[in-house]
């Protein structure tokens, strides 16, 4: 008796911890999420019964890399410092894929805790082997002095083995396995010493791979391509390397140009795995860079691709690519798009892929379009709710240079966010948990029951390019009273201190849970609240300008990340 006495006791003392004698939070509690896309590109073009739309991971998925089992594909994609590291995905047909979370999942074993958010982890390769049975996931990790390293699996449904270190520099690595068994490694690095001819020039490299023991020979590295397609046109980023084989000769496939508006794919062959390599005369294979700046539902960026064999026995490609908004800026990040390819010639070409890409696709031959249902990963304009109550969150919420489990809990009550002494403009994990933005019309609302201590308690939703560009948006506390706040950060043109700006601030009564809603149309953010449950929105501040947001303008390599936000160390004081 005694015994449930004292449990009861503790559990009202728990409850009173987390929500205070008047029922309010003093943990920061988040519930009735939505996200919703409304794009024009997609209500201008409706789906047939046969299509598809791309690109097929709407948002920040760039780099991406696939391979194939059996009738199980599986996609990988760079992270840079979210986390976990590495998402991966799988389908059946190219079309209906399935989250799987991310490779590296151990914050042990890969931690981007002091990484800026274009660091951390990037350009994977993913190759299954059939001689032992094995997937092996290969990319450059910068931090923790990890450098190049190599995961492996039997099933990546079930997890991955721990990073293990590869003895060479450079990056963007990719591994391939010939028909007798022997590995070679591909990747980017720079010429030898005293050999950079002009900016931008790279090479690429090949090892032999010793599949027994995980690690590049040495001694066998070689420099298979010199600058690129024609080094006397002193072309820029020849990088991404991709080994094929087919009907006995050795394709090298490779991303060049730099991944802004030059980008495009290229192709080499060879009788050998080691060269050299003879670029095809029908080169870029893949590339947007020639069309007009202002076309309609514009697509750009191309390249960084990968190829893999359909389920209707013909290749496609995956790539990456963005879609800017109506300022052509970039805040959707570089997504992952597909194209068929055809491969009947010496050289495989994208279909589509030299003229002004369209939104939708032919399914291959027998699939169904089961995006956004089923479990599937949805695409084109979806509405994507949560409200915390599950015991497994979706794998599309994450974190930033941590992992999300550090600082939330979920509960029948919603989520519970505990919140860290980091402010969101420090290059340290945050307490803060992101969803990629994937549309460029938009809104993402969520409501709030919190009551802050004092004014170094915040808690409320942001928009992030990195740390030193981005808007916070939340409610805390200025003398005995309480304020909800609209913060905005930004670097000043050569970077330095990040400049803090009070947009706008405004008194409230917290004595009901708060909406608070971010709401984009292309270019024009504006931050909305309500203390009526999602009705009667109130904007603070205005429409702001979403550049900060954009990569042309933030710089860096990631797509805008939309967070609920705590912290213990705020520093937006209401006026």
């Amino acid at each position: 008796m005694k015994k449930r006495q004292n449990l009861l006791l503790f559990m009202m003392m728990t409850m009173l911890f987390y929500t205070g004698v008047n029922g309010q939070n003093k943990t920061p509690l988040f519930t009735n999420f939505e996200y919703k896309g409304d794009d024009k590109v997609y209500k201008e073009n409706p789906l047939n019964s046969d299509e598809f739309y791309t690109p097929i991971l709407q948002g920040c998925y760039p780099d991406p890399a696939i391979t194939r089992k059996g009738d199980d594909y599986y996609m990988v994609c760079s992270s840079f410092a979210m986390f976990p590291g590495v998402p991966v995905f799988h389908s059946k047909d190219l079309v209906n894929w399935t989250d799987l979370g991310g490779v590296l999942n151990d914050v042990s074993k890969f931690n981007p805790h002091d990484t800026g958010i274009s660091g951390g982890v990037y350009a994977p390769g993913i190759t299954y082997n059939p001689h032992n049975d094995t997937f092996y996931m290969i990319v450059t990790a910068f931090s923790g002095g990890l450098g190049n390293i190599i995961v492996k699996t039997k099933d990546p449904m079930k997890g991955w083995g721990d990073p293990i270190k590869l003895d060479f520099g450079g990056i963007d690595p990719s591994i391939f396995f010939d028909d007798n068994g022997k590995g070679y490694v591909v990747h980017n690095d720079a010429p030898a010493q005293g050999k950079e001819l002009y900016n931008g020039h790279r090479v690429i490299k090949v090892w032999e791979y010793d599949v027994e023991n995980d690690k590049v020979i040495p001694g066998t590295d070689k420099v298979i391509v010199d600058g690129g397609t024609d080094i006397t046109k002193k072309p820029i980023w020849i990088e991404a390397p991709h080994l094929y084989k087919k009907d006995g000769s050795y394709y090298l496939m490779c991303a060049q140009g730099g991944t802004g508006g030059w980008h495009s794919e290229v192709i080499f062959k060879s009788d050998s795995p080691k060269g050299p390599f003879i670029p095809a005369p029908s080169n870029p294979i893949l590339t947007q860079r020639y069309f007009g700046r202002d076309r309609d539902n514009k697509v750009d960026w191309a390249g960084h691709a990968d190829l893999v064999l359909g389920p209707d026995n013909k290749y496609y490609g995956v790539f990456l690519a963005v879609r800017p908004n109506e300022e052509n800026r970039v805040n959707t990040g570089r997504e992952t798009f597909i194209l068929p390819v055809d491969w009947s010639g010496e050289f495989p070409v994208f279909e589509n892929g030299l003229v002004p890409l369209e939104p939708k696709l032919k399914m291959p031959k027998g699939v169904e379009n089961n995006t956004g249902k089923n479990g599937f990963f949805p695409n084109g304009n979806f509405t994507f709710t949560d409200d915390f109550t599950s015991e497994k969150l979706d794998y599309r919420w994450i974190g930033l240079r941590g992992p999300r489990e550090s600082f939330i809990k979920t509960s029948k009550k919603g989520l519970q966010i505990n919140p860290f002494d980091t402010n969101i403009k420090e290059v340290k994990p945050t307490s803060t948990l992101f969803y990629r933005q994937q549309h460029n019309v938009f809104s993402f609302t969520t409501t709030l029951n919190y009551k802050p201590k004092s004014e170094k308690d915040l808690a409320g939703v942001v928009a992030l390019q990195n740390e030193g560009s981005n808007y916070v948006f939340g409610i805390t506390k200025k003398d005995k009273d309480y304020y909800i706040v609209l913060q905005k950060n930004s670097w000043p043109r050569r970077r330095g201190t990040i400049i803090s700006e009070l947009v706008a601030s405004t008194k409230i009564d917290i004595k009901k849970p708060i909406t608070l809603q971010i709401k984009a149309n292309g270019d024009k953010y504006e931050f909305n609240y309500s203390s009526s449950k999602e009705t009667d929105f109130k904007n603070l501040g205005g429409t702001v300008s979403g550049d900060i947001l954009s990569t042309d303008v933030a710089g860096g390599f990631t797509g805008a990340l939309l967070g609920l936000y705590a912290t213990s160390a705020n520093d937006a004081q209401p006026k």
